[in-house]
C-alpha cells in the first residue's frame, strides 16, 4: 500500500508520493535464446550393392548376405533432413522450409532418385553404398549450403525398420 503525505504550498494543495517507475522492455523470442528443430521428409528410391572389391564373391555375400546380389537390390529410402538453430528474429525461420526442400530436390533427390547407386553416381564409384555411407554423404551434399550457424542432421530409412542418423 502506498502512503502519501499532503501539504500546502500557498492555495496548491500538494501530494508527495514516492515515484514508481515501470520499464517494460519488449522480449523477443531470440533473447531468450531458444533454439527450434524443423524438420523436411522426402522420399526417393534407389538400387545398390553392397560389395568390397577387395574380397572374394563368398566372404562378400558372408558379410552383406542378399544385400550382395550381382545385380542389385532396391529400396524406397524416406529421408529427414533436421535442422536445429534459432529463429531469425525478421522471419521467425530457422530456414524457410521451402528454400530446404529446393535444396534437398536439387543436390539429393535429382542425383539418387531412381538411380542405380553403384553405377550412376559419382558419390559411390569408390564408397560402398551402405545406409550410413549414404546418410554421411547427403549430409556432405547439404551442409555447404546451411548457415553454420543452424545445425544439420540427416535421417535415412532403408526400410520401415532400419535407419540411421548423421551425426549423431
Amino acid at each position: 500500500m502506498l502512503s502519501c503525505r499532503t501539504g500546502h504550498l500557498s492555495s496548491t494543495l500538494l501530494l508527495q508520493c514516492p515515484v514508481i517507475v515501470f520499464t517494460i522492455t519488449p522480449l523477443t523470442i531470440n533473447s531468450m535464446g531458444n533454439r527450434v528443430a524443423v524438420y523436411r521428409k522426402e522420399h526417393f528410391n534407389a538400387a545398390h550393392r553392397l560389395n568390397n572389391p577387395e574380397w572374394d564373391a563368398e566372404k562378400n555375400m558372408r558379410v552383406f548376405g542378399k544385400c550382395n546380389l550381382p545385380n542389385y537390390h532396391g529400396h524406397n529410402y524416406e529421408l529427414i533432413v533436421k535442422l536445429t538453430g534459432q529463429p531469425d528474429p525478421v522471419t521467425g525461420f530457422v530456414m524457410d522450409l521451402k528454400l530446404l526442400s529446393d535444396l534437398v530436390e536439387e543436390k539429393v533427390l535429382v542425383k539418387f532418385d531412381h538411380k542405380n547407386l553403384n553405377l550412376d553416381t559419382e558419390e559411390f564409384k569408390t564408397i560402398n553404398p551402405t545406409a550410413e555411407n549414404i546418410a554421411i554423404v547427403i549430409y556432405n551434399l547439404l551442409r555447404p549450403h546451411i548457415e553454420a550457424s543452424v545445425d544439420l542432421q540427416v535421417r535415412l530409412y532403408e526400410t520401415e525398420r532400419n535407419f540411421v542418423e548423421y551425426p549423431v
